[in-house]
């Protein structure tokens, strides 16, 4: 199921605490505490900085921008700070603002105020109006056995809200199921279906994912059979049509869920982050300001190894000593962005404001990346695993990432033992966060 994490809303200008959906999350001021005393060398990436690029008529968007957050907490991070931590701003002042391009969100329900909440979100942040449609074509009866649509709603929401921030002029198509995914196929039938409508209809070539069922809860034949329709349907996807697919890792670190109520205690991934076929992205705690940044990765970031799926042949790239930790399994995540709801993005919900983070929130980070990626290639770039992986083992790898070596995702309310961050993949934040105006163009070159 998807996993978002609420951290602040205001009503009336008054900052409240929330519980999350998996913890409870200390009082406000203890958190100012925290995140002010956690304060260390920063890593850097420089802003200025100017990639090759092709010749380009493009017009940039306005070069005002809003920083001022609407909510009240030191680590929140406004759209123009993402862009610029993660080397996306100045391709944005260039025109590569995903123009031309869609990105499909697949989501249960949806959310019945996005429209308007989208409009109240652009003005804040001086964004341009979105180009958003919202497409439900599965007519069959509404099943929600946990009474979740306002948790689909927050999901849909910080969904759309961050891909715009990032990818501004891009297209955004909210694909949405009337049944609830929870875990084990429930859900995942009629979101196949989606990813089914995605292809026939040609809706566009890059699909975002906040979503996940354990593992754990897919090890008997019915849950077999369902994986591999949906292995055939993303290989079609990739290889057939040029789809990027995404996929948030999880937010209960190296475990997952087992049902709606309890958490494994064993090390674990989920679907559809463990497919060989999708970008799995997870989580990191990203702290600054101007362009100076340090990032750790996030304690819940769900990363290991799956039980179902081999050791792809891009994976394989990797050195042999990083290698020997996968015995020949699917490693996850491949990439990582900020996850945390400490140093979150303001999104905004039926007239209330809050920070909200999990893997749900780096994922369309990436996604839209991909948009000013595809646009900046003049076409869509597909499956980009193999191009990653072979950055990552190149000599550009340094300068196309930013690689985290701080933190682990041992899951402390299970004792269940994780993986530390660590040089060049690890089990927590994958390769590590992008810095796009490096990243792109390379990765770019590397496949064609």
């Amino acid at each position: 199921m998807f996993k978002t994490y609420n951290l602040l809303k205001t009503t009336g200008g008054k900052a409240v605490c929330l519980r999350s959906s998996a913890y409870m999350l200390v009082p406000l001021l203890i958190i100012c505490l925290l995140l002010t005393g956690c304060a260390s060398m920063p890593s850097r990436i420089d802003a200025n900085s100017k990639p090759t690029l092709p010749a380009s008529s493009l017009s940039p968007l306005p070069t005002t921008v809003a920083d001022t957050c609407p909510i009240l907490m030191v680590g929140c991070l406004t759209p123009h700070d993402l862009r610029v931590a993660y080397g996306i701003d100045a391709l944005v002042q260039k025109g590569f603002t995903g123009k031309g391009q869609t990105i499909i969100d697949i989501v249960s329900f949806g959310s019945p105020t996005l429209q308007q909440d989208m409009k109240v979100f652009d003005q804040t942040f001086n964004l341009p109006p979105i180009d958003l449609q919202v497409i439900a074509p599965l007519t069959i009866p509404e099943f929600d056995p946990n009474h979740d649509k306002d948790r689909w709603a927050e999901e849909t929401e910080m969904d759309v809200q961050i891909m715009h921030a990032i990818a501004p002029e891009a297209k955004i198509i909210v694909l949405q199921s009337p049944v609830a995914e929870t875990e084990g196929i429930v859900g995942l039938p009629q979101f196949r279906q989606l990813e089914q409508y995605v292809i026939d209809h040609q809706l566009g070539n890059i699909v975002s994912q906040s979503w996940g069922s354990s593992e754990l809860t897919l090890q008997d034949a019915q849950g077999q059979q369902e994986l591999q329709q949906w292995n055939e349907l993303l290989k079609q996807g990739t290889t057939q049509h040029h789809i990027t697919y995404f996929s948030a890792s999880g937010d209960t670190g190296a475990t997952d869920y087992v049902d709606d109520h309890t958490v494994g205690n064993v090390p674990t991934t989920s679907f559809a982050a463990d497919s060989p076929w999708v970008t799995s992205v997870g989580g990191t705690t990203l702290q600054g300001s101007g362009s100076s940044f340090h990032e750790t990765g996030w304690k819940n970031s769900g990363g290991g190894f799956s039980q179902i799926y081999p050791m792809p042949s891009y994976q394989q790239l990797l050195p042999r000593e990083v290698q020997q930790q996968f015995t020949n399994r699917r490693g996850v995540p491949d990439v990582s962005a900020d996850a945390d709801p400490n140093t979150g993005l303001p999104v905004y919900l039926d007239g209330q404001w809050s920070s909200a983070g999990g893997t749900s929130a780096s994922t369309p980070i990436w996604a839209a990346m991909q948009a000013i990626a595809n646009q900046m290639a003049g076409r869509p770039l597909g499956f980009i695993n193999p191009g990653l992986y072979k950055l990552a083992t190149s000599t550009s790898y340094q300068q196309d990432f930013r690689d985290i070596t701080e933190g682990n995702n041992s899951y402390q309310p299970t004792n269940t033992q994780g993986y530390p961050a660590a040089i060049g993949w690890d089990a927590v934040t994958g390769l590590g966060t992008p810095n796009a105006e490096k990243l792109i163009p390379d990765l770019i070159a590397a496949l064609k």
